[in-house]
């Protein structure tokens, strides 16, 4: 690519890249050339399918795990939540295609996988009670839930040519800070599964799970470290199958999923009764929405710098188009809201395998893991434990990724230091105090519950402070609001 200057929000630009050789891995039989970015290369049948089954194999926790807690708070039968798993699966696929593939204005058509929105569990897990308070029947809370659902999917689409444009307070500084914030949240994730996924859970917490967590992060540093090429980008997935192999023996496998899960079952429109409409409901999911856009941009611009391809205005409205029609098309199917997957960023940073053809292969196993919830089940063998190992790399490299974007943002400004210092600050309240928001209005706590939102919104607001307004004023009185840092006088 030929080098350029992009100007950032703050009036500067951010620096042009280097010339040099091309540092792309594309690998041996696929297709590329000069005139194919690597976002565009299309692998073969095997490598495409194998890594797009790592992409799965990352995500497949954080997509069970909303149906699972929604369903239990309902109090749907092991079969209906059963049902709502596969949902979920297909309709992550099915969302996942439609990014990366595209249809006219829709979809980002970068490596970016979609899944079911952990920011609603809260607000929909309220609803659900509220619904069952009124009513006195669990079955009656899903079609409130689903119905909220459609709305805010719409308000997202409505809103992607709008909210896009806020690309323009997103410079260097603030994706980086945002970048970084979306690792270090998601390390407690990590964490938690390589203790056992669910403080209820046996043997939580013990040494045998934190010692299988350590043996399957182990296993994914020395496969990155000993083996090369293809086999090296595979790393993840081999120290997954590794850690589970190493898991069998020792009894942190379940097997009952595998047993009781049905070979095929075709997803059934509205299975739990036609969406209800209501207005509190809707209220709650729309806000729960706009959280979900800022999340994605962040993501977007995050995958844009990975994969050196930027995510300008029309990728980003057409990324969130992609999120809103996915998310009002999925309660169909008796899915959840739609939205962006960090932890598969990590991936693709961890791996270097740019094309937007994987996750879209990826996409396509969710479908089958929806339409076979045997093949599911079998996916879901893999403990808790094993995948923390292997998340603390994933979302390590994604912190990583953003420190290195702040690296070429600079930091000799004052203005930075502070926009960074402050914006992480904030991000890392709720990841290190969960409840230091319990007592505020609900509106506040859907959107500053997020560690990643709650940076974001700051290091919006902060650049805005910086280098948008006054700066006309400041600039005609020879003020600035980038003074250098002071450095230690050597004595």
């Amino acid at each position: 690519m030929a080098p350029s200057s992009t100007s950032s929000s703050d009036g500067g630009s951010t620096p042009a890249r280097p010339p040099g050789p091309d540092t792309s891995t594309s690998l041996p039989g696929t297709e590329s050339g000069p005139g194919i970015h690597p976002v565009d290369e299309l692998l073969p049948p095997v490598k495409l399918i194998s890594t797009g089954l790592q992409h799965v194999a990352a995500m497949y926790a954080g997509v069970v795990a909303p149906p699972l807690i929604v369903g239990a708070g309902v109090g749907l039968s092991p079969a209906e939540l059963a049902l709502l798993i596969s949902a979920s699966l297909f309709t992550a696929g099915l969302a996942t295609l439609l990014q990366t593939l595209g249809v006219w204005k829709i979809g980002a058509r970068l490596p970016f996988v979609n899944g079911v929105s952990f920011a609603g569990v809260a607000p929909m897990i309220a609803i659900a009670k509220g619904s069952i308070e009124r009513t006195g029947g669990p079955k009656e809370a899903l079609p409130v839930i689903f119905g909220a659902v459609i709305v805010a999917g719409l308000l997202c689409f409505l809103a992607a040519p709008y909210f896009c444009k806020l690309i323009r307070f997103f410079p260097p500084v603030v994706q980086g800070t945002v970048i970084t914030l979306i690792g270090v949240s998601l390390l407690p994730v990590a964490v938690n599964w390589a203790r056992g996924g669910s403080p209820g859970a046996p043997g939580y917490g013990s040494m045998r799970a934190i010692g299988l967590a350590a043996v399957t992060l182990a296993a994914v540093v020395l496969c990155n470290r000993l083996l090369r090429g293809f086999w090296q980008q595979l790393s993840l997935l081999v120290g997954l199958a590794f850690g589970t192999l190493v898991a069998l023996p020792l009894g942190l496998t379940d097997f009952g999923a595998v047993q009781d899960a049905k070979v095929f079952a075709l997803p059934s429109p509205f299975h739990f009764g036609a969406p209800v409409f209501d207005a509190a409901a809707i209220v709650s999911l729309c806000i729960v929405m706009v959280v979900s856009m800022t999340e994605s941009t962040a993501d977007m611009l995050a995958l844009g710098k990975i994969v050196d391809r930027e995510a300008d205005e029309p990728t980003l409205a057409a990324g969130l188009r992609a999120d809103g029609l996915a998310t009002a098309l999925s309660p169909v199917f008796n899915g959840f809201a739609a939205s962006a997957f960090a932890q598969n960023i990590g991936l693709v940073a961890l791996t270097r395998i740019r094309s937007r053809f994987v996750v879209a292969a990826g996409g396509g196993i969710l479908v089958l893991l929806g339409l076979f919830p045997v093949l599911g089940s079998v996916v879901s063998l893999v403990p808790q434990p094993v995948l923390g190992g292997a998340g603390i790399v994933l979302f390590g490299t994604v912190a990583a990724s953003g420190i290195r974007t702040l690296a070429e943002a600079g930091m000799e400004s004052g203005s930075h230091t502070i926009l960074v210092s402050v914006s992480l600050g904030v991000g890392i309240i709720p990841i290190a105090v969960p409840t230091f928001y319990d007592s505020f209005p609900e509106a506040v706590r859907t959107l500053m519950h997020s560690g990643i939102s709650a940076g974001c919104v700051m290091a919006v607001l902060l650049n805005l402070l910086f280098h948008h307004v006054g700066t006309t004023r400041r600039a005609a009185t020879g003020q600035g609001s980038d003074a250098t840092v002071p450095t230690a006088t050597p004595s």
